[in-house]
């Protein structure tokens, strides 16, 4: 039985592993492209670069900027205490804050993170999976 999702890799699932490890011929028997090549050319297509470019032009930048903010506060704690002990309203002081700021900005980052995949991302990454699924079925894709 042929499992037909693209998305599924029997070998990386454990399923198909006991077939004496020979690798797929690159053509199915029916003449349409195997599912390695559909992934190949999915992934030098102009609509995947797009998905990835995006991707990287938001994770580079928060990544960079959280890491900065982290690595600040990290040395910031161990090198100048004095600041860090500073009281700002009663109990409360500079560290204290600095620590809820950590956790603040951990949920901001995750919150722009879905967001900007929902407006920017998630929709053409859908395309392009629909369009790998119909490919790989040998019906051609929509774009």
């Amino acid at each position: 039985m042929r499992y037909d999702d693209p998305w599924y890799d029997a070998l990386a699932s454990g399923w198909g592993e006991s077939a004496g490890g020979e690798v797929p011929s690159a053509r199915r028997r029916d003449g349409v492209a195997a599912p390695a090549d559909v992934y190949l050319e999915v992934q030098r297509s102009a609509a995947f670069q797009e998905v990835r470019s995006r991707y990287r032009r938001f994770v580079v930048p928060a990544f960079t900027a959280f890491f900065a903010w982290y690595v600040a506060y990290v040395v910031t704690a161990t090198s100048a205490p004095d600041l860090m002990a500073r009281p700002v309203a009663g109990a409360v002081n500079l560290g204290m804050l600095a620590g809820l700021g950590q956790f603040l900005t951990t949920f901001l980052l995750t919150w722009a993170y879905a967001r900007h995949a929902r407006l920017r991302r998630d929709r053409a990454a859908l395309e392009l999976r629909w369009d790998t699924q119909e490919l790989t079925r040998g019906r051609g894709g929509a774009s």
